[in-house]
């Protein structure tokens, strides 16, 4: 897309590089910010070009340069980086606007030729790959109000929903049912770090749901079994001014012809009725949720 102020922020993702053009108007209010407050990556590189007749700021760093990250998924290479926005005062009392960072990603496909060795690819050789094609396939995706699509950008508002969906791709294997066993919401990668939330708890529980004021649920029904819904209203944990926040989730699966169990369920708290609901199965496999015992059947 072009840098405008409705999209102030262009990338392309080239063989060996990313190029980042920057609308200076960022905000979308008229008011220009300083080339020299904007940078890229953990390393601060600054822009290597200016449009006084655009308006526009544009960086170009090698995908490995500027600090970048690199995440192997089955299928990418995924360079991540961010384009940071630091003002610097007006003077020694006010500042007119807010910082901001912009995370910015380059996908690249791991199963196809490249002709550079910049991007460094690391896909198995066939034979090998042979060996693993029965693998389950999960997936835990970002998607967009109507769910219909994934959501194209990873930002939300405190009172908006994050629709977020679970898949597994099971290939030739007997018919399966997806489940999310628990997702933790923490500051850093680390699951296990603190401060962290877990609003998916005890094999299946969405608990967020039973806080006052949420409207967390599963989706019912399910639009296919290899698949599950669910929503959780946007939060940010108290204290903390940054706006990034990592979740990670479990997901497992069972089979379609195994009736659900505390186990293996997913539970919704109905605030109309002051009750938990399955999305398939009887309602007492989600009585755990209440009694936070789901070790145990029955």
């Amino acid at each position: 897309q072009a840098a405008a102020p409705l999209h102030p922020v262009a990338v392309q993702c080239q063989e060996a590089q990313m190029v980042v053009t920057v609308h200076r108007d960022l905000f979308g209010t008229g008011r220009l910010v300083k080339a020299t407050d904007l940078t890229l990556g953990s390393a601060s590189c600054l822009p290597v070009a200016q449009s006084a007749v655009e308006g526009t700021v544009t960086f170009v760093a090698g995908l490995r340069e500027c600090g970048s990250s690199l995440q192997l998924t089955p299928d990418s290479l995924i360079y991540k980086t961010n384009l940071s926005y630091k003002p610097s005062p007006a003077n020694l009392v006010i500042v007119r606007t807010n910082a901001a960072v912009v995370p910015i990603e380059c996908h690249y496909p791991r199963k196809s030729n490249v002709s550079s060795n910049a991007i460094q690819p690391t896909w198995a050789p066939f034979y090998s790959t042979l060996a693993v094609e029965e693998k389950l396939k999960f997936s835990l995706r970002l998607m967009n109000g109507d769910w219909s699509s994934e959501k194209h950008s990873n930002g939300f508002q405190l009172g908006e929903s994050l629709h977020l969906q679970a898949d597994v791709a099971s290939g030739n294997h007997a018919p399966l049912r997806l489940f999310v066993d628990n997702c933790v919401a923490t500051l850093s990668p680390d699951r296990s770090s603190s401060p962290r939330y877990a609003f998916i708890d005890l094999s299946g529980c969405l608990v967020d749901g039973r806080s006052e004021d949420t409207t967390s649920a599963f989706i019912s029904p399910r639009p296919r079994q290899e698949t599950l819904q669910f929503m959780v209203d946007a939060f940010r944990f108290a204290g903390d001014n940054g706006n990034l926040i990592y979740i990670t989730c479990h997901l497992k699966v069972f089979p379609v012809d195994q009736a659900p169990d505390p186990l293996n369920k997913a539970c919704s708290f109905n605030k109309a009725s002051n009750l938990w609901a399955p999305v398939e199965g009887t309602a007492d496999i989600c009585s755990c949720c209440e009694t936070s015992n789901c070790l145990l059947h029955g």
